[in-house]
């Protein structure tokens, strides 16, 4: 599902057969699970990684907004839906194993719960876990918290 367009533009959606045979192509894991990891299209930038499950996928591959599954919830978790900073989808690829997800996104706002824009945020420098970035959002503002 590759696009040239302008990341201002809505990307071209597969057809529905063309979905199905990506769909058949993933291999679930045994709680209905698939690891998606959302990366910024334009930047390469990894943003987070989530669960989608099967209709997660369907869902996602149908409307072009990135759709995950809440494990915490048990419900589908359309990205933004709450916060407003949502994930439109630009390309969806498959690893080799048919295991994990990459869905390039044009990322709007912040990725991460905390604010930040990615949930990667935290490396060991020296002996110690830091933060590397400060959040641009406030998590309450976003999630009414």
């Amino acid at each position: 599902m590759a696009s040239d367009a302008p990341a201002d533009s809505v990307p071209a959606l597969p057809d529905p057969v063309s979905r199905a045979r990506l769909v058949d192509a993933v291999r679930f894991d045994r709680d209905g699970l698939v690891a998606c990891i959302a990366q910024q299209h334009d930047t390469g930038e990894v943003l987070m990684m989530a669960w989608m499950n099967r209709t997660a996928l369907e869902e996602t591959l149908a409307t072009g907004r990135v759709t995950y599954w809440s494990r915490s919830r048990a419900a589908l978790w359309r990205k933004g839906e709450t916060s407003g900073q949502v994930q439109r989808l630009i390309d969806l690829r498959l690893d080799c194993d048919g295991d994990t997800l990459l869905a390039l996104v044009d990322q709007t706002g912040v990725a991460c719960h905390t604010g930040r824009r990615s949930c990667f945020y935290r490396a060991m420098r020296g002996d110690a876990l830091v933060a590397l970035t400060e959040p641009e959002a406030d998590p309450a503002e976003l999630y009414g918290r």
